[in-house]
């Protein structure tokens, strides 16, 4: 079993990982997950954790790879004319369907650090122009914890199931702060943990790249955004996701279930969580 343990290792990792799944077309062709494992699959995924049948029908072939854990675009009550940013942005997903809803007086922005998913993300903006008839998107090669953009330039952060992949997550939280405008939005779907995993499942690199062992406490992921100067925040764990990855026997989770204590369950350890919250504003 292949084990990670600094920093370095954790970001090559996840590259390696998601170069990986952005070459395969689905995360089960890089031992992360089967229950998104083809497009039908990804569908039916992201149709249980709350998006619309509409909203996928309308995505480039391929956006949707099953790596969703949530919905932020559904958090952040994108507006029109918004500027709105998502950090992993991988294939597209979240950013082509945030896009249609700030329209064409806004715009959306995908930050990843992988060159093979950005290479995929912006080889779907030809086919989003078509469909929608905007052109309000674009992809920027950058780490989450280095955001390639000014101070106070956007609207709304969103990140779907990508914070727990940092190795610096202080610093992703306070990148989010610096960028967001005064009275800016963050709306963010990840994985956190209600308890601490077992040391074994923490080590597994697999359990790293598939959004398990790089996750935190859901008061330290609370800690951490007001630490970056975040406000009124609302942090809300659902078992959904959890549960949908042991029901249709993932293989990641059938590993943890078999490192964890006779009696528990991934959802015992591991939540999707909701975390909702917005910069102070300027000067009144």
């Amino acid at each position: 079993m292949k084990t990670i343990d600094d920093s370095e290792s954790v970001r090559q990792a996840v590259l390696e990982g998601y170069g990986g799944i952005a070459e395969q077309d689905s995360a089960c062709c890089s031992g992360v997950s089967c229950c998104g494992s083809n497009a039908a699959d990804s569908a039916q995924l992201a149709r249980y954790i709350g998006y619309s049948s509409e909203e996928l029908a309308a995505l480039p072939d391929g956006a949707n790879m099953g790596l969703s854990c949530g919905n932020p675009n559904a958090l952040a009550s994108l507006k029109s004319g918004e500027i709105v940013l998502d950090l992993g942005s991988g294939g597209g997903f979240d950013v082509f369907i945030a896009a249609r809803k700030v329209g064409a007086q806004g715009r959306a922005i995908g930050v990843d650090m992988t060159p093979e998913m950005l290479a995929k993300a912006r080889k779907n903006i030809g086919a989003y122009r078509s469909r929608s008839g905007l052109d309000n998107v674009e992809f920027r090669l950058g780490e989450i914890e280095h955001l390639p953009l000014a101070d106070n330039s956007v609207d709304v952060v969103i990140s779907n199931c990508v914070i727990n992949l940092s190795p610096d997550k202080p610093q992703v939280w306070r990148e989010i702060a610096r960028v967001l405008k005064p009275d800016g939005r963050v709306a963010v779907s990840d994985l956190a943990l209600l308890k601490p995993l077992p040391g074994p499942i923490l080590q597994m690199v697999e359990a790293l790249v598939g959004c398990v062992a790089g996750a935190v406490l859901v008061s330290e992921t609370e800690r951490m955004a007001r630490d970056a100067g975040l406000i009124d925040l609302v942090l809300n764990p659902k078992s959904v996701y959890v549960e949908s990855m042991v029901d249709c026997k993932d293989p990641l989770y059938q590993k943890i279930i078999a490192q964890l204590p006779a009696g528990t369950n991934p959802s015992d350890y591991l939540t999707s969580l909701e975390i909702k919250g917005r910069k102070a504003g300027g000067a009144k």
